[in-house]
């Protein structure tokens, strides 16, 4: 039976009209939001004059990519973009262990107290610290290198709880038997806690990948050479106007820049959203 016979006929109506709204709201906004996407899609597949004629007779055209790659290094952008991610989550995922495991389990003096100010960097903006990081990077001779710019982000204080939060459901029995056969602490958090973290770890570096991959400001800030400039920074110097704006080189330029996200979020999108439902139920 339905859950609007539980209402009389006209509350009945008034909810089932207020949950179309709903749906067409839902709808508007998801055109809204990927209408940008659509129009850069048809600007980098199309000849620049068909960049504001959507005449479905235009003819396809790779030339706009061949262009883009042709005018900017993007292969070493994508190197430089690759292994700054990979680095920085690697770290990440060491440090954001190592003190989740030791704030969940080991009886630290003060620990509460620890926990909360790592919770308060989450209310401090990255922007806010920017000079200060500066310094700290040119103070170790890191200016212009990957090393830099990945730095201030290998200690997370978002993983850090997330990681905490799981590591503190796991039954304290797993860990006592653990301890029984012989494991160290190391042992227990690699053969216990980590297996069992498996979908928060997932969750979490889905969420840092993206926000790594699209992280422009700061890049901008400690990068000056292509040896050490991810997509955004090179993306943002390709479409600056002194350099000539071409719409549909620059929409093709966007799309190659997206394109591993976009293909990895199409492909795993069941167990990207599977991930934080199951981080998000523990």
């Amino acid at each position: 039976m339905s859950s609007l016979t539980a209402f009389s006929p006209s509350t009945a109506r008034r909810v089932h009209a207020w949950r179309s709204l709903e749906t067409i709201a839902a709808w508007l906004l998801a055109l809204i939001w990927i209408f940008p996407l659509l129009y850069a899609f048809w600007a980098a597949f199309h000849p620049s004059e068909y960049m504001v004629r959507f005449d479905l007779l235009a003819p396809l055209t790779l030339d706009n990519f061949a262009n883009a790659w042709a005018q900017a290094p993007f292969a070493r952008y994508y190197f430089n973009t690759f292994a700054l991610v990979t680095g920085v989550v690697v770290g990440q995922f060491v440090v954001c262990t190592l003190a989740a495991f030791a704030f969940a389990r080991f009886p630290l003096p003060g620990k509460n107290v620890l926990f909360m100010l790592v919770l308060i960097q989450l209310f401090i903006f990255p922007e806010v610290l920017i000079v200060e990081n500066y310094r700290m990077v040119s103070e170790l001779g890191l200016i212009n290198t990957l090393t830099g710019v990945g730095l201030p982000y290998v200690a997370s204080a978002f993983g850090i709880f997330l990681l905490r939060q799981t590591f503190k459901t796991i039954p304290q029995e797993l860990e006592d038997a653990a301890r029984i056969e012989g494991c160290s602490w190391l042992a227990i958090l690699w053969k216990v806690y980590v297996p069992l973290a498996k979908p928060t770890y997932l969750a979490y570096g889905l969420v840092s990948i993206s926000h790594h991959w699209n992280n422009f400001l700061w890049p901008l800030v400690v990068t000056n050479s292509v040896e050490s400039r991810p997509l955004t920074v090179g993306l943002g110097i390709f479409s600056a106007p002194e350099t000539g704006v071409n719409w549909a080189t620059i929409s093709a330029a966007t799309l190659l820049s997206i394109a591993p996200l976009l293909v990895a979020f199409l492909l795993f999108q069941r167990q990207f959203v599977q991930s934080f439902l199951r981080a998000g139920i523990r």
